[in-house]
């Protein structure tokens, strides 16, 4: 039974929230000291966290980031907040998923079934089957732990983040579409924001940069991307 954590001050929104996830048989906790978010996060181990934005004390982009540091669990963020630029933090705060207000309660349960699979289900029990660390050209991946490093440098990277590094590096030069990403990282693609597949290939162009493989991803235009391995004998 999947643990999940609800993070919203709104009590109506939240029970709502309980009593639909609890029907499907999950084991759901709501916070209760919205200035301790972190710690009831660790006291509750959650396998998935349900995140609003705005909240008393500190807002949800804040707890994110405080919940990051210690897990790779998958966060959704589910706000009032429609705008691009919200959602492009969500995700750039270590966000995986991101929800508008209102929202359908199928809708919700589809991207957490799809988070769910994606974290513990038959990707994750593939990625530790095919390889427990991956090398290519130095660069070393550890599925374990979600890093990655190159030349003694390490990074840890999100949920999504690694899948796409998991992905590239095991199709180094050859053209990943879009599509393919997509369907990598999303069960429920029809509920995606394409924009949110650029935002996270974005992040992993940034953290590859701090290791000093500033121009490992290219963008082919019109097809997709190609995780290019000619840094390799550098």
């Amino acid at each position: 039974m999947y643990k999940i954590l609800i993070v919203e001050d709104d009590e109506r929104i939240a029970s709502i929230l309980y009593d639909h996830l609890h029907k499907y048989g999950y084991e759901v906790n709501a916070v209760e000291k919205y200035d301790q978010i972190k710690q009831e996060f660790i006291e509750k181990g959650a396998d998935l966290v349900l995140l609003d934005i705005n909240l008393p004390y500190f807002d949800g982009f804040y707890w994110c980031r405080q919940i990051r540091a210690v897990s790779n669990v998958p966060i959704i963020f589910i706000s009032a907040r429609t705008d691009e630029l919200n959602q492009v933090m969500a995700i750039e705060h270590g966000g995986d998923d991101y929800i508008t207000k209102p929202f359908h309660l199928e809708v919700v349960h589809a991207k957490i079934k799809s988070a769910l699979r994606r974290t513990y289900g038959e990707y994750s029990a593939a990625v530790h089957q095919e390889a427990q660390v991956m090398e290519l050209g130095g660069l070393y991946i550890y599925p374990e732990k979600f890093e990655a490093e190159w030349q003694g440098r390490r990074i840890s990277l999100s949920q999504k983040e690694f899948q796409l590094l998991f992905i590239f590096v095991k199709e180094h030069d050859r053209i990943v579409t879009r599509d393919e990403l997509l369907e990598a990282l999303w069960d429920e693609i029809e509920f995606v924001d394409d924009n949110t597949l650029t935002v996270n290939v974005n992040r992993l162009r940034k953290k590859l940069g701090e290791l000093g493989l500033e121009n490992a991803i290219a963008t082919v235009r019109g097809h997709g991307y190609r995780f290019l391995s000619n840094w390799k004998d550098e």
